[in-house]
């Protein structure tokens, strides 16, 4: 029974990490788009490309595709053929904090933060160029 009830909390608190905390006058406020925040499961990261070692774009399912930026440089990002991304707020990314990129390099795997997470319109996306599509 005890089991039950923290693994409903738990859900409820995935569930609720996701949705908008601020106003929409809020986020205007901030410099910030009148779009609430769109999470993602990291578990449903299908594909990505790295056209510099401070953007990451993510395939997430069939047609989404979010955008990352490095608070710093992450070396060799852009040349990995593989990477992980680590949530550190359970197993979905609504924000930049909520993230970690681990690279592969050749002295040993590096742990780049994440700064920001957004999700791109069809739009953007169709104007990425080919190489930078993931």
């Amino acid at each position: 029974m005890r089991s039950r009830v923290l693994a409903l909390t738990l859900s409820a608190l995935t569930v609720t990490a996701c949705a908008p905390t601020a106003a929409p006058g809020d986020l205007a406020a901030s410099g910030q788009t009148g779009q609430a925040r769109e999470c993602f499961f990291t578990r449903n990261v299908s594909g990505f490309s790295a056209p510099d070692d401070e953007t990451l774009y993510l395939r997430v399912g069939v047609r989404d595709v979010y955008q990352m930026q490095m608070f710093s440089p992450c070396p060799d990002m852009d040349w990995a053929q593989r990477l992980a991304v680590v949530s550190r707020s359970g197993s979905s990314v609504c924000r930049g904090m909520d993230a970690t990129i681990i690279s592969p390099g050749p002295l040993g795997e590096q742990r780049c933060m994440v700064r920001a997470v957004r999700k791109l319109t069809p739009a953007e996306v169709e104007a990425l160029p080919r190489g930078s599509r993931p």
